[in-house]
Order: C-alpha cells, then structure tokens, then sequence
C-alpha cells in the first residue's frame, strides 16, 4: 500500500472522528454524484485494471494459436577446428591415407579447420486440423475472458454502488445519533431543573443520565461506522467522499416485471456468457484432440554453404547446397496416449456442458431473490415513512403531555427512542431498496459503463483484439493455408460466434430530485 493511499484511509477515520452536527450541516457548493464516483472507478480502480491487463495478455493466446499455420525462419552456424598430435614411435606409418609413410620432422602435429552456415525456412501446409482447432479454442477463450471482464466491472461498479448507498446511510445515521444526543441533553438538563424546584424526583433525573449516556456511545459507534464505510469507498474509487448528492433514479434501466428480468439475465449475463464461451473451447479442444490421429504435412528449403579448411577471403572457395523438402508424417500407435487425450478433452467438455445449465439456475435464482428484495425494500419504505409520521406525532404529543403531569419521564425517552429508531429504519430501508435494484441490474448484464455513465469514454476490450489480428509475424498466405486446414479434416471444429451486445440505454444516471421518494421507483 502506498504511503498516498494510507494517508488518504486515515485521512478517512480522522476526518469522521472530527464531524460535528456544524460539519454535518455544512455543505459545499456542489456535492459529489453517483456517477461521478463510478467514473472515476471505472478509469483508476486497481481490479478492474487488472483485468484488462489480464485481458489483453490473453488476447496474445489467439495470435500464438495461429502461429501454427505461418512459416518459421532459422539460421544456424558452425565452426570446428581438429588438432591431431602422433607420437614419434607412429613415424612410418600412413596415416593420412595418401600411400606414403608420414614423415613428422620435430612437431607431429596436425592442424584442420571446416566452417558451415545454413539458412531454413519451413512453412506448415496441413496440420491435420490441430492448429484449427486450437485457434477456434484461443477465440473462444478471449470471448469468454471479456465475458469476464464485464463481470468484474459489474461487480466494481456495484461495490461503488454500495459503498456510496452505505456512506450516505451512515452519514445520515450519525445525524440522527447527533440529534437523539442533543434532544436527551435538553431531556436531561429539562428533568435536572425541574428536579431542583421539586416537580420530579431523583429517578426521573437518572433516566434522562442513562439515555444520554446510551445515546452518547451510540453516537461514538455511528462515528467509527462512517469511517469504515468512507475507507471502503476511498479504496474502491481513489478518494475520500465529500458530501454526496442523493441517488438517482434507476428507472430508466430496470425491468417492470420479473418475466424481463430473467430472460435479459438468459441473455446478457456474463458469468452465464462465460461459460458458454468455456464449452465451446472445451469442444475445439476436443476436435483437436482427434485431429492428433491425422497426419502432417510441411514444406522445408535449406540454403547452406560449406568449406574446409576455412578461408574467410576466398569466397568461391564455399560450397553452396540447397534443397526443398515436403515431410508428410503419419502416427500409427502410441500406447493409446491419443485416445485417452480424446476421451479426456470429452468429458471436460461434458463438465463445462452442464456447468452451463448450473450457471444458469443460480442466475435465475439470484435474480429471483434481488426481485424479491426489491419488492420488500419499497413494502419497508412505505411501513417506515407512516412509522417515522407516527413516531413524530407520538414524541411530540409526549413531551406536551408530560408538561401537564399526563406522561412521565421515562414516557418521553421512550417516545424519543421509538422516533429515532424508526428514522434509522427509513434509512436503511432506502439503502436496501437501491442495492437490491443495482444487483438486479447486475445479474441481467446492464450493471456497465456504457449504461450508467454513457458520456464517459468507454473501454473497447476488442480494440486489442483487432490490432493483433495482423501484427509481427503475419504472412499473406496465412488465411489459406487456414482455409485448407479447417475444411480437409474429418473432425471440423466451428468457431464461435461474436457475441450480441445490449445498445446502450438511454439516458444514463441523471441527478436526483432535491427530495426523491424513493431510490429506483
């Protein structure tokens, strides 16, 4: 963790642990926005980074997969020196095979020296169908690793969701604490006066004591809440929340009934898409695995030239060799290691088949749940808006009461309790409708950038994509020799089909009323 960021988490504690009722009052000219948090996640947030960097090295996966139909290019080179010593003792003897005894003089030392360099270039013309298979995998695996990728941006935005929804609840919560701190004080030093001139009695006294005690570390808890809850949005978004505006309207994007909800979840869901992408990988790999049975066939042209002893200045003195070779190379048997790799490469894409359904089943599921929750989020808005109506009407009507001796002291602190509390529900339960219609949103596939901040420069994952398609190493008759390998083989694999986007929905996260009934209605 960088010493900036740490600063900016402790700035988070230290800046809550020094709010007050003034600082909770005080607002600045213009208060953050949802969307303007998701934005800056979308561009600075350190997982979803990540993924597109892991994104874009598994783009690489497809390229290195149709290296198998492109040429390689190899020089080699060799120099070998001989030194040969034959004793005196050998003198006489025809060692060089020239008819005549070797006659040494003094030294008996033979020296010889040779040089060769060479130049190959072997071009793939029919694999069998291998390496069509495996291109036909790699695309399906960069189609499922953007299904990934969109998951993972979902998942970010919906934690920036979160996070904002729990920053304005606690923030909210520790006004309402600040209040019940300030209405008990009054209480207190109320029942302290009218102690003094004999209207109530010592107990009434510690009542109001023991409330504004409790109040007080209820008070000290909401602080320490709104800290954890303002780091966890400074780690998902870069920076500590200001005062942040009202959430908008979720509208514009979310279904009006359930049946719209589970089959855009079908569709566009991108872990369901994920898996899709991973059987269909899973069934090339298994076309692959029998294209193992096939023969190949390659082309080879060697450019070599030879000479010994070696004379770097006489080049007519080099021999030059080429020659063209066409290697077609048949596997008849091999201990049944083939076979047994085709019935494997079946049964995982057996797994990953029914993966698919489970997948599936837990989508609609999970959509089936944050309907549910929606649905009782906006029944508990509306019971906590008539209770928190209620509850003021009975405070109010206590405390007047008290002051003609029909209600007690302990009356009036109950009455106060029972209001906050049911401040505190309203609260909450306006969080919990928002997040349960953001994880609607997710489990359909709309939780995205281009939804939600469509004015927003958009990250392309298939930009990458596109630019390797032709890059180093690219040769014209690639795409034939493509051709030939994907229709001469009895076991074809298909290549995956591109996936179809939702258009983006208009008109994205608008600003919020000034005083909205509800988060997403």
């Amino acid at each position: 963790m960088s010493m900036t960021f740490r600063g900016r988490l402790l700035a988070a504690s230290v800046c809550v642990g020094a709010l007050s009722a003034a600082a909770l009052a005080a607002a600045p000219a213009q208060a953050e926005t949802l969307a303007d948090a998701i934005a800056l996640a979308y561009q600075n947030n350190p997982t979803l980074q990540a993924q597109r960097a892991t994104q874009r090295a598994l783009d690489e996966s497809y390229v290195q997969a149709r290296s198998g139909w492109r040429p390689t290019l190899g020089v080699s080179a060799s120099a070998t020196y001989t030194e040969s010593r034959i004793p005196r003792a050998a003198a006489g003897v025809d060692s060089d095979g020239d008819g005549q005894p070797d006659t040494f003089g003094n030294s008996g030392i033979f020296e010889t020296n040779s040089g060769r360099a060479g130049l190959s270039f072997t071009q793939p013309i029919w694999s069998g169908g291998r390496v069509a298979a495996a291109v036909n995998a790699a695309n399906a695996d960069v189609l499922a690793g953007r299904e990934n990728l969109r998951r993972v941006e979902a998942q970010v935005i919906l934690s920036v969701i979160q996070a904002y929804s729990d920053t304005r609840r606690d923030q909210e919560a520790l006004r309402i604490r600040q209040e019940n701190v300030n209405v008990l004080t009054r209480q207190l030093e109320e029942s302290q006066a009218r102690f003094d001139v004999g209207e109530v009695t010592r107990t009434d006294v510690a009542q109001s004591q023991a409330r504004l005690s409790q109040a007080q570390a209820l008070y000290q808890q909401a602080v320490a809440q709104l800290a954890i809850t303002r780091a966890g949005y400074a780690a998902l978004v870069g920076q500590n929340p200001g005062e942040l505006a009202p959430e908008p309207s979720l509208a514009f994007i979310l279904p009006t009934d359930p049946d719209e909800a589970f089959k855009a979840a079908e569709e566009y869901n991108p872990q369901l898409r994920a898996q899709q992408y991973a059987e269909m990988a899973s069934r090339a790999r298994v076309a692959g695995a029998r294209a193992e049975r096939m023969p190949i066939v390659s082309g080879q042209v060697t450019l070599g030239f030879d000479r010994g002893p070696v004379r770097p200045f006489d080049s007519d003195l080099y021999v030059r060799g080429t020659s063209a070779t066409v290697t077609a190379t048949m596997p008849l048997f091999n201990g049944g290691l083939t076979t047994s790799r085709v019935r494997a490469a079946v049964e995982r894409n057996n797994a990953d088949r029914i993966t698919v359904e489970g997948v599936r089943r837990n989508v609609l599921q999970a959509a089936t749940q944050w309907w549910s929750q929606l649905i009782a989020a906006r029944a508990n808005i509306s019971s906590s808006e008539e209770q928190v109506r209620a509850a003021r009407i009975a405070a109010e009507g206590t405390r007047q009461e008290q002051q003609v001796g029909l209600r007690t002291t302990i009356d009036v602190l109950n009455a106060e309790q029972e209001l906050r509390q049911a401040e505190l529900n309203q609260v909450s339960s306006r969080r919990d409708e928002y997040v349960a219609a953001a994880n609607i949103l997710a489990t359909m596939g709309r939780l995205e950038a281009k939804h939600l901040i469509p004015g927003e420069p958009q990250y392309d994952a298939a930009r990458n994509f596109r630019k390797l398609r032709i890059t180093w190493g690219w040769v014209p008759w690639e795409e034939p020799i493509g051709v030939i390998d994907r229709l001469l083989t009895p076991f074809p694999s298909s290549a995956p089909p591109e996936p179809r986007d939702e258009a983006p929905v208009a008109p994205g996260l608008q600003p919020a009323p000034a005083v909205a009934p509800s988060a997403s209605r």
